[in-house]
């Protein structure tokens, strides 16, 4: 059976779900070419957007991007025209990171169909939540849909909680006494709420979430240094869940691998009622990510720490429109 054609009206609503997903800052790193004569959807990187203190090799442009195009691949299915992707296609094209051709149905994924519900309700969620502990029915299928996209997660121990949270705040000290650091996180938030001239893209003020009153917050504080009217303060949850995906390399390939799994990790969750966020503060500083990891674990290189839970779902963060980041030839 021949691959059904892939009209422009399609990839337009195709390449709309896959822009919903998560990257560092919201700076959503992407670019999408559609090739009507070979039915072929490429997804770029964008220099332009990438973050050269904090992300200097891109592995996080990587996976924001990959995040994207598992986003794609659900869409896909959903609509019909499952796709078949290759990833680092051309050596010569670095930041060409992967094609999605239209494939036949008969090879589709019907799993991924299911996840389509939760693109547009997966938030990332600066908010408290409740102490309730993330059943263990839960966690495993979240260790699965890792391993269905060649990842891996893993659930640390109290100590190991206590280790990560530790390096967070390192982390983030090490941000404050870094001028370039700060420069490039306050280049892309927007610490006043109900600017004149609302972006397309990073942080906006509605997304900080409140000050904690009961020391460090598990999450990024996009505020932190910048006086933001209005957040209010709350207490947040004493012992996080956090889970970390990883994988056994770290090559570009490895990252765009874990961009997916992030992303199927991040929907499972959504569906099974869970509100998450993501804390790369330690992965961003070559001193620090190696030291995140369990060395007791099989897991090579931890590529995300995830926080899960039960609470606010958080509120949505800007997409810039598809005409601009798509272009069909």
């Amino acid at each position: 059976m021949t691959a059904p054609h892939l009209e422009p009206d399609v990839v337009v609503r195709l390449v709309g779900d896959a822009v919903t997903a998560p990257s560092m800052h919201n700076t959503q790193p992407w670019k999408f070419v559609f090739h009507s004569r070979s039915n072929t959807i490429e997804l770029h990187g964008d220099p332009e957007r990438a973050l050269t203190r904090t992300d200097p090799d891109h592995r996080a442009l990587h996976l924001g991007c990959a995040a994207a195009l598992f986003n794609l691949r659900v869409s896909a299915v959903w609509h019909h025209h499952p796709v078949r992707v290759r990833l680092l296609p051309d050596d010569s094209d670095p930041w060409l990171l992967a094609t999605a051709t239209a494939d036949e149905p008969e090879g589709a994924d019907r799993e991924l169909a299911a996840l389509h519900d939760a693109l547009r309700r997966r938030h990332t969620s600066r908010y408290p939540f409740s102490d309730e502990p993330v059943p263990q029915a839960v966690l495993d299928g979240l260790r699965a849909a890792a391993r269905l996209e060649g990842c891996r997660l893993a659930i640390p121990g109290d100590w190991h909680v206590e280790t990560v949270l530790g390096l967070v705040r390192d982390a983030e000290h090490r941000e404050e006494i870094d001028p370039l650091a700060q420069a490039e996180t306050a280049a892309w938030t927007t610490p006043v709420r109900n600017a004149a001239a609302p972006r397309s893209d990073g942080i906006p003020a509605t997304a900080f979430g409140p000050r904690s009153s009961g020391g460090p917050a598990p999450v990024r504080d996009f505020g932190r240094s910048r006086p933001t009217p209005d957040r209010g303060w709350a207490v947040f949850e004493k012992r996080p869940q956090l889970v970390l995906l990883g994988t056994a390399g770290d090559t570009r390939t490895d990252w765009l691998r874990a961009g997916q799994a992030l992303e199927r990790v991040l929907l499972q969750a959504t569906a099974d009622g869970l509100a998450t966020s993501m804390t790369s503060q330690p992965l961003e500083w070559r001193e620090l990510r190696w030291t995140v990891r369990d060395p007791a674990e099989a897991m090579g290189h931890v590529q995300m720490v995830i926080r899960l839970g039960y609470g606010p779902q958080g509120p949505t963060t800007p997409r810039r429109p598809v005409e601009e980041v798509l272009k069909v030839r």
